[in-house]
């Protein structure tokens, strides 16, 4: 009996052992980590932004967390839906009236990248970051020419004259111009309000530079757009400053790199958002063309 016992302990202590390294090496593999004691949190916005939600879970978690005292946004995106950068954009600002954020923009942190960062309580670009880019556009593709010479025709039955406005099947009339204009015009107010408030400038100013440029992180620093010069440790440090933390910086990564077993342990919660751009995104946009 004695003997079955030690066999099934044997097999129990195999089996957990299994299990634990299973749940490590998917931790590992995820990047995910986790620092004991005071530390700062570490939120990476990369790529078109489509999906707020996994960068939004991440913020609420780390400004409900006592134990984190300060941020570090990562940012590495040229913009992307307006909906998804307004909704990150109000949980930084919600997070930085909680506690430091501070913003470390990468290679490119331009319209949309800029606007979820403008709320942030410092933001700190390398010297050739492309940030900036401070404007709205919509796009649309014209076939009708092309349609014309191949012989080829749409017909369209619509409950409104602008039901189908921005159709690619024939040239936009005036009043669908007009009405696209004021759309677009409205969201670059709610951009420049976004900038002013949260950079603590005059709104003239802002507009000033608002023309849709893109600026290298040296120009934005001279324009007020940023903080400082420096990389992601640079921020880490200024966020260790912040926050009150003493001695080296201990950090908290949340992102979601991959599926399988950690998605199913941990949920939604991450911080990364991948490249996404399909047919269905639409096409306004705080976005930086052919970046």
């Amino acid at each position: 009996m004695r003997r079955w016992l030690l066999i099934l302990g044997v097999v129990a202590a195999l089996v957990a052992g299994f299990v634990l390294a299973m749940v490590v090496t998917a931790l590992w593999r995820s990047g995910w980590s986790v620092a004991l004691g005071d530390h700062i949190g570490v939120v990476e916005v990369r790529g078109f932004i489509a999906d707020p939600r996994p960068a939004v879970a991440a913020l609420r978690d780390f400004r409900k967390d006592d134990s984190v005292k300060a941020v570090v946004l990562r940012v590495e995106t040229p913009g992307g839906g307006i909906a998804p950068s307004q909704e990150i954009h109000d949980e930084v600002r919600r997070t930085a009236e909680a506690k430091p954020v501070v913003v470390s923009m990468g290679a490119v942190a331009a319209s949309g990248g800029y606007y979820i960062s403008a709320p942030a309580t410092k933001i700190v670009a390398n010297p050739g970051t492309a940030t900036g880019s401070i404007g709205v556009i919509i796009q649309f593709q014209e076939v009708h020419a092309l349609f014309n010479k191949l012989g080829l025709r749409t017909q369209v039955v619509k409950s409104g004259p602008l039901k189908d406005a921005g159709s690619p099947f024939r040239e936009m009339t005036d009043e669908e111009r007009a009405v696209f204009q004021s759309l677009i015009d409205d969201l670059f107010q709610q951009f420049v309000d976004a900038v002013a408030e949260g950079r603590g400038m005059d709104r003239e100013a802002v507009l000033a530079l608002a023309d849709g440029r893109v600026y290298s992180g040296r120009q934005a620093l001279n324009l007020g757009l940023v903080d400082r010069l420096g990389g992601f440790w640079d921020a880490v440090e200024w966020a260790r400053e912040l926050g009150g933390l003493s001695g080296e910086p201990r950090l908290e990564y949340r992102r979601r790199e991959r599926g399988g077993v950690l998605r199913w342990l941990l949920g939604e919660d991450a911080g990364a958002l991948a490249p996404l751009e399909s047919a269905g995104t639409p096409p306004l946009r705080y976005v930086v063309p052919g970046w």
